[in-house]
């Protein structure tokens, strides 16, 4: 069994075939996905996808950084604490830092990350972080907030050797998806240096499809390409990636579980 740990299924991309999409994944051994939030406009969409396939899709909470803006983030954040006391989520997420898109937020930003961290610990809940062009800003929170309740996934990991490391002292597994198979990803030059207890996988679908999609719409049943490059990287079978990732992903969402 592979988990998809990172997938966004309920964009408008797959309004047409969803079912399609989700039968193709379960055909290619993809049998658990978690869907991280973005903000209040998606999250309806997110919880009925949830609850059309209750036993394979398990529902984030959080406040995107590219949706982090000063006239709205009162809102946002009071729908995210909203839904994280009225039900469980398995995760508290994507949250983070994003300075590609918008920097002159970072402020917010930061501050929206912080107290959402500090909402996760309160719930037992893992974080899944979001970070683009802005490794030191998120190291730099996690170094006021770090403590035994902070663990969890830095998503869409692409940083250096270094980054790794410190994300992995964080208590953070790192989720690896089709960056993994691009030439100029550069993570599978030193990925195995790390022992792959650290390693979660992930698509981030509908984004970053894996070689040979590059570029076209990605899907969960597109985890198989990742598990595939890791063979490589990792000298290790498919199966043996795959229940060891497996066991890796059950290990942070469902910690609290029994």
């Amino acid at each position: 069994m592979l988990i998809d740990t990172h997938t966004h299924l309920y964009s408008e991309q797959f309004e047409d075939d969803i079912d399609e999409v989700v039968l193709r994944a379960k055909q290619n051994g993809v049998n658990r996905f978690y869907l991280p939030a973005i903000d209040q406009s998606y999250t309806e969409k997110m919880l009925n996808l949830e609850a059309k396939y209750p036993n394979d899709m398990f529902a984030m909470m959080g406040l995107h950084p590219c949706s982090v803006h000063p006239d709205t983030l009162d809102l946002e954040m009071s729908h995210v604490k909203e839904w994280i006391d009225k039900r469980k989520f398995k995760a508290i997420g994507e949250i983070g830092i994003d300075l590609y898109w918008e920097k002159a937020y970072l402020k917010e930003q930061q501050d929206a990350f912080k107290t959402q961290i500090e909402w996760a610990k309160e719930q037992n809940l893992p974080i899944v972080i979001h970070c683009r062009d802005a490794f030191n800003e998120v190291f730099e929170v996690l170094d006021e907030v770090k403590d035994e309740k902070l663990f969890g996934i830095f998503h869409c990991f692409s940083g250096t050797k270094e980054d790794a490391q410190r994300a992995i002292d964080f208590n953070l597994k790192l989720g690896i998806g089709g960056v993994v198979t691009f030439k100029n990803g550069k993570i599978d030059q030193f990925l195995n240096e790390f022992d792959i207890k650290n390693i979660v996988l992930e698509t981030d679908s509908p984004y970053l499809a894996p070689v040979p999609f590059r570029g076209k719409r990605n899907e969960s049943s597109y985890l198989t390409y990742v598990c595939e490059k890791l063979v490589d990287v990792y000298h290790l079978l498919p199966e043996q990636i795959a229940e060891i990732t497996t066991k890796n992903a059950l290990d942070v969402f469902e910690r609290y579980e029994n």
